[in-house]
């Protein structure tokens, strides 16, 4: 099954129908895994076959269960994506270092083992991140120490410590980020907006669009304590406009897919482009309104 057969969308006219494509699973049949088998907890979803398959980690918002992102995981993996997500520094004062970590090393471990009883390889010039929240910032943290990575998605992404402001600076990986408009615990000008601005600067592609009525949980499914806490509830049209929107800007940075730019520039119903605000005058840019997590 060659890789460009099990991930190449139809014809789509439009963003909305584009919208409905790639909201909706793939043609893959889909297998589901435990990282614990490698030494880190966690999830792995991957098409039932394929050779040199591209690659994704993501990394869970603060607080937040992984099972709480097997509806994107899944649905990636439907498009021919490997994708998975460790389970670790879930405490409610996470190692942001130790995090980024364990995202590089669940994506080295996707390159470096055959999954699916060696029917699954990943080509290692084919992996992405994408991070939630405090998992936003802490993809930025592993992008920055990765040599090579194909494309880095954001959603909701939160600044943290260490500063992933800081550390945007030095990645030039193509950048997609999901800010949520109605987003209480990182807003977007205080932590999405500064982050696309310092990869901006250092000369990244980067695109940040800002879907409307999200709130910062709007991407998680499922319930979950913390959602009380938050005041969120679940968001299906945040979710399905994420899924589409990631699942495109992957099939473009990882796959070359053309079909998708209808998605991936240009005008997205409910989910406008905005520009991120460029850091004032003399402000230093690894300072935050709100720091979540530790560098130890």
């Amino acid at each position: 099954m060659a890789r460009s057969d099990v991930t190449r969308p139809p014809s789509m006219k439009g963003a909305r129908d584009a919208l409905g494509v790639l909201s909706r699973p793939g043609p893959n049949r889909v297998r589901f895994g435990d990282l614990g088998l490698v030494g880190l907890p966690g999830i792995v979803y991957t098409p039932e076959q394929g050779y040199q398959l591209p690659a994704v980690v993501l990394g869970h918002a603060w607080l937040q269960p992984v099972r709480r992102y097997h509806e994107l995981l899944r649905h990636l993996a439907t498009w021919g994506f490997v994708a998975a997500a460790p389970n670790t520094q879930r405490g409610p004062v996470p190692s942001m270092s130790r995090f980024s970590a364990d995202l590089s090393t669940v994506l080295d471990v996707c390159v470096g083992v055959r999954l699916g009883d060696g029917r699954i390889t990943v080509d290692a010039r084919h992996t992405a991140l994408i991070g939630h929240g405090t998992g936003g910032g802490a993809a930025v943290l592993a992008a920055d120490r990765r040599e090579r990575l194909g494309a880095l998605v954001t959603l909701a992404a939160s600044e943290i410590a260490p500063s992933a402001v800081e550390a945007a600076g030095r990645v030039l990986t193509p950048t997609l980020h999901l800010a949520a408009a109605v987003d209480s615990l990182a807003p977007s000008e205080g932590h999405a907006e500064r982050i696309a601005a310092a990869q901006r600067e250092a000369g990244a592609d980067v695109t940040i669009r800002r879907i409307e009525k999200a709130g910062h949980l709007g991407f998680c499914e499922g319930r979950h304590w913390s959602s009380v806490l938050l005041q969120n509830r679940q968001q299906h049209r945040t979710r399905k406009i994420t899924r589409a929107l990631v699942t495109a800007f992957l099939m473009q940075e990882l796959l070359g897919e053309k079909r998708v730019s209808v998605l991936t520039s240009g005008s997205v119903p409910g989910a406008p482009v905005i520009e991120p605000m460029a850091p004032e005058a003399g402000e230093e840019t690894g300072e935050s309104p709100s720091l979540l997590g530790t560098g130890g």
